[in-house]
């Protein structure tokens, strides 16, 4: 039977709507959730469970405190936008009927609007950011800024003659790490068409050019993601990431990876909680190998007198 047009896509929309209009948590039945629409999460502020991901602010980009500023700010249109090349200035016409004639008018308005290779593969790359944050669950704000960073790479000349795919990857891994919106680079590697190697060189080569300062990435900021993907409860994740806290102190997270003591404290955390999950669980969710896994898990139940029972 063949699905009206209008009600094609309808269910996961109506399943977003269902999801982002929930009153209290699952959880611990508290009714305190946050919206953060930086990183396109609800959360429980009580226990910290992760509700909804992938939410949308659906307002303005601007505030108003009183009925005069907001009679000031409002505007008819679209607003600006950086992830358009020529940042949603144009129009284009959608002409409707399919016919030939119309067909190729509607062919050549959309050529006017490129005005040579330069800005053919500025449009590829804003696209290449786009379908990447699109795989990623980025929200908004972190392709705007990821669309701007590129315009700024692009101003100094240092595109040509690099992989836009390499660049577009890199960008978008920096601009997570600098809006404490954490993604491995795995995950990235995984939506990209690039090796990880080339992601790590044009890193590397972005941060030297334009005089970047990314700070360490901190183990506890992948906690409540990872936790959410293995279903766990915001138990485990205060109780990991309170190991997190004690390794710090001890400077046992120095000279480790944060994702592998990030997935070493979850591990802990899951068996203290009568919750266990395998290492291969653990695995399968942050990209850190079982080796590592297990070599984090010792070093942390060894140093901080945890005892685990398997």
């Amino acid at each position: 039977m063949a699905v009206p047009e209008g009600e094609k896509g309808g269910g996961k929309d109506k399943k977003r709507e269902k999801r982002e209009e929930v009153k209290e948590c699952p959880e611990c039945g508290s009714k305190c959730l946050v919206r953060d629409y930086g990183k396109a999460e609800i959360f429980c502020a009580d226990c910290g469970l992760v509700i909804a991901e992938n939410i949308v602010d659906l307002g303005p980009e601007w505030r108003a405190f009183d009925s005069e500023q907001m009679s000031k700010r409002a505007r008819a249109g679209a607003p600006l936008t950086y992830r358009i090349h020529d940042k949603g200035l144009s129009t284009l016409t959608n002409w409707g009927s399919p016919a030939q004639g119309q067909y190729k008018l509607k062919k050549w308005q959309q050529r006017t609007h490129i005005a040579n290779t330069t800005e053919r593969s500025f449009i590829f790359a804003l696209s290449e950011i786009e379908r990447m944050s699109s795989a990623l669950k980025l929200p908004v704000s972190i392709r705007e800024a990821a669309s701007m960073l590129y315009r700024k790479a692009m101003k100094k000349h240092l595109i040509r003659g690099r992989s836009i795919e390499g660049i577009t990857s890199a960008i978008l891994y920096i601009t997570c790490r600098q809006y404490g919106v954490p993604r491995t680079l795995e995950e990235v590697r995984e939506v990209s068409r690039v090796s990880q190697k080339e992601i790590s060189r044009a890193y590397r080569f972005l941060l030297r050019e334009l005089d970047l300062k990314i700070s360490p990435a901190s183990p506890i900021d992948f906690v409540p993601r990872f936790c959410s993907m293995l279903g766990l409860g915001g138990d485990i994740r205060a109780k990991a990431i309170e190991i997190i806290k004690k390794a710090s102190e001890k400077e046992l997270t120095n000279g480790r990876g944060p994702i592998g003591i990030a997935a070493a404290a979850i591990y802990i955390a899951a068996i203290l909680n009568g919750e266990h999950r395998t290492q291969k669980d653990v695995s399968d969710v942050t990209g850190v190998t079982e080796v590592t896994i297990r070599n984090r898990y010792k070093e942390l139940s060894e140093q901080l007198d945890i005892e685990v029972l398997l």
